[in-house]
């Protein structure tokens, strides 16, 4: 028997939405790290009050580039420049399908000469291993699967770890576990350190807006390393970041990180989706909240809903490139931050108390249920927008969420109406309770919504 592609899978659900909204998965995992290392409140706080280091070691995917054709491939998939990009330099790197709509997001690293890594979520990975593959290209790659993703899911051994130091002591953090004054490094820019006798590359980063690096380097030295920066941190007041905490650090900096992959529909994706295994991120991936379309483009975003406009460069020829042409003077839709009601919020927390008719389950402090998370946004009884992310900020005593509006709604302080809760008491998916829909009032606001990530962001 032929192994199955996901076109074979999409055929046999009847569809993509069908699939999706009925998967057995849950939202995408932060494996391996302890939920919480003392509790998430104050993790939270923690990077906007002293320092907090994150163990990103786990759950994202590595793929290592290597050749002579590496640049020309990424720079025919991105809608990035790629003026410039020499080695020890980082970017977030964004393709497109030839629509011009985003298959994901990833962080990449210029290495050395003709060597790169793409770290994040593996719908990247996938598309460039795909052209690298069927191209013919002169280029290496190796793949470091993310725990998750090993067979029973025991990948606790990686090719290389990854941390982060965030918050304002993150820079005295640094200085105490290197011995040395900190290097002037510009944003996604990279260095080296020695920490406890090992080498580690570093890039200047700003994941909640407040000045950081991430640090990586061998497998081997992960634990020496990061007990250096813990034992360095103390009188700086560091904690460790929790799985729980880790994934609503995006609340306050902004980032949407789970934009449906745009692979679905189209002749042109076709074989792309027969390469595809049927049990891969895309086949398995769960599709959940109250936004309901039976065409799955509907759920598909571009650069310009992302807010990844300013990183669309039109001096190279890319994949979307003519289709991301023709949205560019005039884009259709802006990302914003909500501010949900508190009062609608606890009046929906209030039906757990109540022996039915409960809404959906609001956990804390990312309340997101499903890989693909996809809430309606609406203004007097007209959908608007869609919301991607929802979750509580302790630094900010509210409950936001992440969406993409008309421009017509989109100016701060503008209400509208947010819909929690997936039609008809809900899917087949397991993290999903029978439960009634609930509307909660919103207050459109910036993005990022925290002040000090906002005034970084725009500085970088």
């Amino acid at each position: 028997m032929s192994v199955r592609s996901l076109e074979d899978v999409l055929q046999a659900a009847g569809g993509p939405v069908k699939l999706l909204r009925n998967s057995q998965t849950g939202p995408y995992i932060y494996p391996v790290v302890p939920p919480e290392f003392s509790n998430w409140r104050d993790e939270q706080r923690a990077w906007r009050d002293s320092a907090i280091l994150f163990n990103q070691s786990y759950h994202m995917t590595d793929m290592y580039m290597e050749g002579p054709d590496a640049l020309k491939v990424l720079t025919m998939l991105g809608i990035n420049s790629f003026k410039d990009f020499g080695p020890n330099k980082a970017k977030q790197f964004v393709p497109c399908n030839y629509d011009g709509h985003v298959i994901g997001d990833v962080i990449l690293f210029h290495l050395e000469q003709n060597r790169f890594n793409l770290v994040g979520r593996p719908s990247v990975h996938n598309w460039v291993q795909y052209h690298v593959e069927t191209g013919k290209y002169d280029v290496k790659l190796e793949r470091d699967e993310r725990s998750a993703a090993r067979p029973g899911g025991l990948g606790l051994v990686r090719k290389a770890y990854r941390y982060q130091v965030q918050g304002p002591n993150a820079m005295k953090v640094m200085e105490k576990a290197t011995g040395k004054p900190v290097p002037n490094v510009k944003f996604f820019n990279m260095t080296e350190f020695q920490i406890a006798g090992r080498r580690v590359h570093a890039l200047r980063h700003g994941m909640v807006g407040q000045p950081g690096f991430e640090l990586f380097g061998p497998w081997d030295d992960g634990e020496a390393v990061k007990a250096a920066i813990i034992e360095a941190g103390q009188e700086f007041g560091l904690r460790q970041s929790g799985a729980r905490t880790y994934s609503s650090n995006t609340l306050e900096s902004g980032w949407i990180p789970s934009p449906m992959p745009a692979v679905y529909s189209g002749e042109q994706m076709k074989a792309f989706r027969e390469w595809l295994p049927g049990n891969g991120y895309e086949a398995s991936a769960s599709l959940g909240g109250s936004f309901y379309s039976n065409d799955i483009r509907d759920y598909y975003l571009t650069p310009y809903d992302l807010g990844y406009g300013i990183m669309v460069k039109f001096d190279h020829d890319f994949i979307g490139r003519d289709a991301l042409e023709k949205i560019a003077a005039n884009p259709p839709r802006k990302k914003v931050t909500l501010v949900l009601h508190p009062d609608d919020v606890s009046r929906g927390i209030r039906t757990m108390f109540n022996k039915d008719k409960r809404t959906k389950y609001f956990d804390f402090p990312s309340a997101v249920y499903s890989t693909l998370p996809y809430d309606k946004v609406m203004k007097n009884g007209k959908t608007i927008g869609v919301s991607t992310w929802c979750g509580y900020s302790a630094n900010e005593g509210a409950m936001l969420t992440l969406a993409i509006v008309d421009n017509a709604y989109s100016e701060p302080g503008t209400e509208v109406t947010f819909v929690w809760g997936e039609e008809g008491g809900g899917s087949l998916k397991p993290t999903v309770e029978r439960h009634e829909q609930l509307e909660i009032r919103a207050t459109v606001a910036p993005v990022p919504y925290s002040e000090p990530a906002r005034l970084a962001y725009r500085a970088s």
